[in-house]
């Protein structure tokens, strides 16, 4: 059976093949290029990016597991990896395509109890999110301009600003050692919880021309999202999957 870091990354990486070969499939404009210029007006884009995720790990899952284990709201920040195909509407509106990954694991142990030995009951937690979204990239100013009929100059740098709707997959997990509050006695154990949630987003950023066809982006994003969690975790509440994320990373016109 799959786990959803696996899937997820097995998704990230055909994402990334599917887009790489759509924007191949045009040889013709590939080799396009003038001194400076295109001979066409781009019609879309494919990027891959990475950058660090922040989740606010705002919940009482997360109190709760930082306040018994130790741990830190801040160790569930983690790098990420993403890849979005973009396709322009409009001069200055892009709909988008887009799938993120971000994970961590950390061990801990029990901040107030030792066992039987006055050794550590240890643990790890593990906190995995991807979204899958479908955004509208708005440009504050031209993307290029054109001249004359074929040549098409891109502008040096260009601000965004967007919003999208999506669904986002996660995972949370522990394992290792616990203590049964009811016997006080210390065993192993696994629990989990994973599953898929509504989620929205919005995000500003800028790109920066590096090469007629090139170009590097830098993006700040926030998510808003939370989940009702297995029967592994009965008695909390909803997991916050909201966070902030920064990136950057080279996208390819086409």
């Amino acid at each position: 059976m799959k786990t959803p870091v696996r899937a997820a990354k097995r998704a990230a990486v055909i994402f990334a093949v599917v887009a790489f070969a759509f924007a191949m499939a045009r040889p013709a404009r590939a080799q396009g290029s003038g001194n400076g210029f295109l001979f066409w007006r781009p019609s879309g884009s494919w990027s891959l990016r990475g950058g660090f995720a922040m989740p606010n790990a705002g919940s009482d899952l997360f109190s709760f597991t930082s306040s018994t284990f130790t741990l830190n709201r801040t160790d569930f920040r983690a790098f990420d990896i993403g890849a979005d195909l973009s396709l322009t509407i409009t001069p200055r509106l892009d709909l988008v395509l887009d799938i993120e990954h971000s994970g961590s694991s950390k061990g801990s142990e029990y901040r107030k109890f030792e066992d039987n030995n006055q050794l550590p009951i240890e643990q790890k937690t593990s906190f995995q999110r991807t979204p899958v979204t479908i955004s509208a990239r708005y440009y504050l100013m031209a993307r290029g301009r054109q001249i004359g009929r074929y040549a098409w100059v891109p502008s040096r740098v260009v601000p965004y600003i967007g919003a999208g709707v999506g669904a986002m997959n996660y995972g949370f997990d522990q394992t290792g050692d616990f203590i049964n509050f009811q016997t006080l006695a210390v065993g192993p154990d696994a629990l989990h919880s994973t599953g898929w949630a509504p989620m929205a987003q919005a995000f500003f950023g800028a790109e920066w021309a590096i090469g007629t066809g090139w170009a590097l982006r830098t993006e700040a994003r926030y998510v808003t999202a939370s989940a009702t969690l297995s029967d592994d975790y009965q008695g909390f509440q909803k997991i916050d999957l909201s966070g902030m994320s920064t990136s950057v990373g080279f996208f390819i016109r086409f």
